[in-house]
């Protein structure tokens, strides 16, 4: 238990850093960036802006990444404000960030994939962190709100949460593979950029 908290603590140290805050900066601009360019594949449209959110829980822990995730839901909706402000969408941006960060912070290597050793630990993580982002956020929550907000009819809240469980499990077997191979690629850059920036002083 011990342990669990004083990763958000050495997660809230990140924030001392300048390189590590800069770099949360431009990857809240890429999740800006990606929000923008979703794909409309007809029966569901694809947002891949959730991946920024893990690459910074992954470097940076927790406590960065629910603020990075309160950011994004603020600076996207200045940035395309459609409807009112609800700040209960916000929390749950917060919360998203926070399972990545819980999921992944600290928890491998600087390579983290040993074929070898047979070593799947970041393989393992990765999906137990989207399928709790997916089953708690998109499929409880989001469902919850869109019906409390009147987004979603109640006579058609069944009809709802089946089409959204649907487009969830489509979107996973397109989520995980992604995860799977920009994750490792970002820690391996983070890691060597960190150790060159330290020998260069």
């Amino acid at each position: 238990m011990k342990s669990f908290f004083r990763m958000f603590v050495n997660s809230a140290k990140e924030f001392k850093s300048i390189k590590s805050v800069a770099i949360t900066g431009v990857f809240i601009a890429v999740s800006m960036l990606i929000e923008s360019f979703s794909v409309d594949i007809g029966f569901t449209k694809l947002n891949f802006a959730f991946i920024a959110i893990a690459v910074i829980g992954m470097l940076f822990g927790p406590t960065v990444s629910v603020f990075a995730g309160f950011a994004c839901d603020v600076v996207g909706f200045m940035v395309h404000p459609t409807g009112g402000f609800l700040p209960a969408y916000t929390l749950v941006a917060g919360l998203q960030g926070l399972i990545y960060g819980i999921c992944l912070y600290h928890k491998f290597s600087v390579h983290p994939i040993r074929v070898k050793d047979k070593d799947i630990s970041m393989f393992v993580r990765i999906m137990i962190a989207r399928l709790l982002d997916v089953v708690i956020i998109n499929l409880f929550i989001n469902t919850a709100l869109n019906l409390h907000y009147g987004f979603i009819p109640k006579a058609a809240y069944s009809s709802a949460v089946a089409a959204r469980v649907i487009k969830n499990v489509l979107e996973l077997a397109v989520d995980i593979p992604m995860l799977f191979i920009i994750l490792p690629i970002c820690l391996v850059a983070y890691k060597r950029t960190v150790r060159g920036s330290i020998r260069a002083n």
